[in-house]
C-alpha cells in the first residue's frame, strides 16, 4: 500500500491510529513515541489519520468586494475582454488584480462567457454580431443603480450609451429613472457623439417604451417620449426581448449587493463619486487600449473609422491631452 505522507511527517498512520485510541495522557504519550505534545494532541483531535491538505483554504483575488462590483458592471455593460478589463482594473482601481484572480470572480458572478452577455435584438434569428461587424452608430443604452452617498438623501442612476462598433462610451449620472431623463440623456448623447446615430437598443422599462401597459403588452405607440427623441433625429429604435436572460437581468442581480458593499466604498460624496465616475469615462474612451479593438482605444477606433467613412461622422475626432479631473 502506498503512503502519502508530508515529507516532513514523525508519525506513521498505524502510530496516530494508537495516539487516537490511547488512554495515556499526553505528556505519557510524548515520552514513549518521542514526539512534542502539541503534535500527540493534533492527531488524538483528528478523525482520520490522513494529513491534511496544505494547500490554503482561501485564495485571496486581491479584489475588495466594490472592486468585485465594478469589474461584473464593466463586465455585462461593456462587454470588455478578460485582458482589456484587466487593463482597466490595474489602471483605475488596483494595481494588483491578478488575471487568474479577475477570472475566477467572473465565473462565480457567472459572467465569464461574454458571448452570453452580448444582447439580442428582437426578432434576430442569427446570432448577434461582433462589435467588429458594425460600423459606428449602433449604441445601446443601459441605466444603472448606483449607491446611495454619505451625502444623499436618496439614490441615482448612471445612465451609460456605448457604441457597438467604437466601444465609446458616454455616460452621465440622473437623480430618477424617467422618460423625461433618458430622454434628455439621449440628446446628450447625439450632441457629445462625433457620429451619427442611426440605431438605438434599449430595454423594455417604461422610461423608454409604452410597450407595456395595463392590459399587457402591445406595439409601441411610437408616442413614447424617448421614441419622439428618436423620430426627431430620424433613429431607429430597437427593444430586447422582454425578459431576455442575455440583457438588464444579469445585471439586476448586482443592484442587490450594493447595499452589502457601502461600506466599503471610496467614495464619500455624490460629487466624489461623479467625479470619479467622469475620470473613468474619459480614461477608458482615450487611454485604455481594447483587443477587440486591434488594442487601440475607442477614441482611437473613431479616429480610425473617420478616415475610412468620413461621411457617418459630423464632426472631428480628437484625443484629448490629458485626463480631465
Amino acid at each position: 500500500m502506498n503512503l502519502n505522507l508530508h515529507q516532513n511527517a514523525r508519525t506513521t498512520p498505524a502510530i496516530r491510529r494508537e495516539l487516537q485510541h490511547s488512554t495515556k495522557s499526553e505528556r505519557e504519550l510524548a515520552r514513549e513515541y518521542h514526539l512534542n505534545r502539541a503534535t500527540v494532541r493534533k492527531w488524538r483531535h483528528r478523525e482520520t489519520t490522513d494529513d491534511a491538505s496544505h494547500c490554503p483554504h482561501y485564495l485571496h483575488t486581491t479584489l475588495k468586494p466594490l472592486e468585485e462590483l465594478i469589474a461584473v458592471e464593466l463586465r455585462t455593460t461593456l462587454l470588455l475582454p478578460i485582458d482589456d478589463l484587466l487593463v482597466v482594473l490595474r489602471t483605475c482601481f488596483n494595481p494588483e488584480v491578478s488575471r487568474s484572480g479577475l477570472q475566477r470572480c467572473l465565473r462565480r458572478h457567472h459572467v465569464s462567457n461574454l458571448k452570453k452577455l452580448i444582447p439580442k435584438e428582437e426578432g434576430a434569428k442569427k446570432p448577434p454580431k461582433q462589435f467588429k461587424d458594425y460600423a459606428p452608430g449602433f449604441i445601446h443604452i443601459d441605466v444603472k443603480y448606483l449607491p446611495k452617498m454619505p451625502d444623499e438623501q436618496a439614490h441615482r442612476y448612471l445612465f451609460v450609451a456605448i457604441d457597438r462598433a467604437t466601444r465609446w462610451v458616454y455616460a452621465k449620472v440622473f437623480a430618477q429613472k424617467t422618460a423625461a431623463n433618458v430622454s434628455a440623456f439621449l440628446q446628450q448623447v447625439i450632441a457629445a457623439a462625433a457620429f451619427k446615430i442611426e440605431k438605438v437598443l434599449t430595454d423594455n422599462g417604461k422610461e423608454f417604451t409604452d410597450r407595456f401597459c395595463a392590459t399587457g403588452e402591445r406595439e409601441p405607440t411610437g408616442r413614447h417620449r424617448f421614441d419622439l427623441v428618436c423620430k426627431e433625429h430620424q433613429i431607429e429604435h430597437r427593444l430586447i426581448p422582454p425578459s431576455h436572460p442575455q440583457t438588464n437581468g444579469m445585471v439586476e442581480r448586482f443592484n442587490g449587493r450594493i447595499a452589502e458593499v457601502v461600506a466599503t466604498t471610496r467614495f464619500d460624496s455624490a460629487q466624489n463619486l461623479e467625479k470619479t465616475l467622469h475620470h473613468y469615462v474619459q480614461m477608458y474612451n482615450h487611454q485604455i487600449p481594447q483587443k477587440a479593438l486591434g488594442h487601440v482605444s475607442p477614441v482611437q477606433a473613431l479616429k480610425n473609422w473617420q478616415q475610412k467613412e468620413p461621411e457617418r461622422f459630423k464632426k472631428q475626432v480628437y484625443n484629448l491631452s490629458g485626463l480631465d479631473t
